[in-house]
């Protein structure tokens, strides 16, 4: 919460930094992921009851889809702002430059409403079909499709889940993966005549590990649910049979794995934005201004 607000601050306070699309970029994810933030003491409620949902069934739908829908924004600003920065590297080593990779803001604004839009859509499911139902006397809060007349609801969901997986993670991940291996072969072949000692070579050393960081964060935040996810939609499309590991993994093992999905976006603006100069100088001088 913290940290995407001082984000929204920082980028506020600075008007010219919003001129590139990156920043644009940087905006719309802290925006989705101060959102995403703001579920998640429904979620921790319920945990904290062992699954119990206390808020109601128009509760249900709201976070539910809320949640979903910030996920997935989320995961597409992550993947449009690895095109991006290697677009914008590419295009500075290229042509010595400045220029905005993407054409302007203009065009950047639009990409980012098709964003929201793809995320919207994805959500939606998620907004139909959750619901409240009562189990063993508790109430949960849960994604049910309509049984009956030929539906296999078990399958659908089976459905639903792998288009969380295939579009939350196995497809930014490889589009992500794509960009920072693009860039860093870029810039090795960019200064493969210059000597191996000096700025250059600081500079690949640096944007390297930028990139392994960027990487390794995304995958590792959401490599655990999306695996336990995977094994349920198996589960639900017949592929293995249920067992006493897969209970006791959705019982201990998923609610700790959906707290490290949901540090990614803690990781965030971190990532993404205080840690690069400008802003470090800026949060700097709020501070300054704020211990005066």
């Amino acid at each position: 919460l913290v940290g995407n607000l001082l984000v929204l601050y920082l980028m506020k306070s600075k008007q010219g930094w919003r001129k590139s699309s990156i920043n644009l970029f940087v905006t719309s994810l802290a925006v989705t992921d101060f959102q995403f933030v703001l579920t998640l003491p429904f979620w921790a409620v319920e945990n904290a009851l062992d699954f119990n949902w206390l808020f109601g069934k128009a509760m249900c739908k709201i976070v539910s889809y809320v949640t979903a829908m910030n996920m997935y924004a989320s995961v597409f600003f992550l993947t449009a702002m690895s095109v991006a920065r290697y677009r914008s590297v590419a295009s500075a080593l290229k042509n010595q430059g400045r220029g905005d990779p993407l054409g302007g803001c203009c065009s950047t604004k639009w990409l980012c409403a098709l964003i929201w839009l793809l995320a919207i859509v994805a959500s939606l499911p998620q907004a139909i079909f959750s619901t409240t139902a009562t189990v063993f006397d508790d109430v949960l809060c849960l994604v049910k499709f309509p049984e009956g007349q030929g539906s296999n609801a078990q399958f659908w969901l089976g459905l639903y889940k792998t288009q969380k997986v295939l579009l939350g993670f196995v497809l930014p991940l490889a589009i992500i993966s794509l960009c920072y291996l693009l860039l860093v072969r870029f810039i090795s072949e960019k200064h493969v005549g210059s000597t191996c000692s000096g700025p250059s070579t600081k500079r690949r050393s640096k944007v390297t590990k930028s990139v392994s960081i960027v990487v390794l964060s995304f995958f590792l935040c959401w490599l655990p649910n999306q695996a336990l996810t995977t094994w349920g939609i198996l589960i639900k499309l017949n592929v293995v049979h249920f067992s006493a590991e897969y209970f006791l993994s959705q019982v201990y093992l998923f609610p700790i794995s959906v707290c490290l999905a949901h540090s990614n976006s803690c990781l965030n603006p971190i990532l993404y934005c205080l840690m690069r100069r400008e802003f470090r100088k800026e949060l700097k001088s709020l501070l300054w201004r704020i211990t005066s």
